[in-house]
């Protein structure tokens, strides 16, 4: 009989935002912003705690924020200290861990399954893992123990800050029965409001539909909505992950209406992304093609192709994509570009999607 397994979901509490109150203590027990400055077009990269109370959150624009709390602090990103302190945080992981599968800067799931120390107890080990990085960062962090990734990540989140939440296999349905639908990792708010339009606003309601009817209304992540809602999730911790995609976007200073003018931004876009994949030797046969609206909406246009995409199928492809989009009809303040389809996967050991949204963001360093 195969062991059960034991993971656990390690969450900084308001990383950036912690580091910086950490390195200048004049911050600390202040409402801090950590992102673009509030008149700029930037964004919120982190906050901290002070600053959440006046319902800032990361993502949210940097004029927003101002608005709701013009007491607020904002300072700009120092991304070589984060990634400083990131690596310290994994080191602590792999004293403990089997595999280590970072999601971010912050945060990581651990797989404790086979790990002897203290007697194997997951929760105890946890609070080790905690104890060390309070005592090698001065910072503090949250984590979530169960026996499986979703349930670990979801109880990561229970008990914020400086948390330790545990749930055992034996409660494990129960817990996921009366979990709002709007708590479930992978379900973003587009996907709740549908879910609650069908009557669905728990696990437990979520749990009584057929998995023929989450199919219909969603596709391939159907089956696992279905299994989640009876606490299963069989995905195991990766210590490597594979990159599906490679894309670059920027946002604008100003909105721009110029199609011509979106066409040779995404060209050039185009041309990184062509560079970062032959650094290495990867050619791939989708392209996509993102643009974001002034009034924030969001829309995708993608073609694959029977042979692999180089610069001269870009050239055409680009403009075409573009067509199909309302660029030139709504000014646009985002464009982006990926290529996927890979001909062989790309493997990289130290891929940060947090980061690299934010990285993105050309804005956020704006003044």
């Amino acid at each position: 009989m195969a062991k059960q397994r034991k993971i656990i979901h390690v969450d900084m509490d308001a990383f950036y935002a912690s580091v910086e109150q950490r390195d200048f203590p004049e911050l600390k027990g202040k409402p801090l912003i950590v992102g673009g400055q509030p008149d700029s077009r930037g964004v919120v990269a982190a906050c901290s705690y002070e600053a959440r109370k006046f319902g800032i959150h990361s993502a949210m624009a940097s004029s927003r924020a101002y608005r709701l709390c013009p007491e607020a602090i904002f300072v700009r990103p120092r991304f070589d200290a984060y990634k400083e302190v990131s690596n310290q945080i994994r080191e602590i992981f792999w004293r403990y861990a089997s595999e280590v599968e970072p999601l971010s800067l912050d945060e990581a799931y651990l797989d404790v399954t086979y790990t002897e120390s203290f007697n194997g107890s997951a929760t105890l080990i946890a609070k080790a893992i905690k104890a060390e990085i309070l005592a090698e960062t001065g910072l503090t962090a949250s984590a979530g123990v169960s026996y499986n990734k979703f349930l670990a990540k979801i109880a990561s989140d229970m008990d914020k800050p400086d948390g330790l939440y545990l749930i055992r296999p034996e409660q494990g349905q129960e817990f996921v029965n009366k979990l709002p639908i709007g708590k479930f990792h992978g379900i973003g708010p587009a996907t709740e409001t549908k879910m609650k339009n069908l009557g669905i606003h728990t696990g437990n309601d979520l749990r009584q539909k057929f998995l023929t009817e989450l199919t219909e209304r969603f596709g391939k992540s159907g089956q696992y909505y279905y299994n989640i809602a009876r606490a299963i999730d069989e995905r195991p911790v990766r210590s490597q992950r594979i990159r599906k995609s490679l894309g670059k976007e920027t946002t604008f200073a100003e909105d721009i209406l110029s199609v011509p003018e979106l066409t040779n931004i995404l060209l050039d876009l185009s041309e990184q992304v062509l560079d970062s994949l032959n650094k290495h030797n990867m050619q791939g046969r989708t392209v996509t093609v993102k643009v974001k609206y002034s009034d924030f909406q969001q829309v995708t246009r993608a073609q694959t192709m029977d042979q692999s995409i180089g610069f001269a199928d870009l050239l055409e492809w680009i403009p075409k994509l573009l067509a199909r989009t309302e660029a030139g009809l709504k000014p646009v303040r985002l464009v982006g570009l990926s290529l996927s389809g890979f001909d062989l996967p790309v493997v990289d050991e130290k891929i940060h999607p947090q980061l690299d949204l934010v990285l993105s963001d050309n804005n956020l360093m704006k003044r």
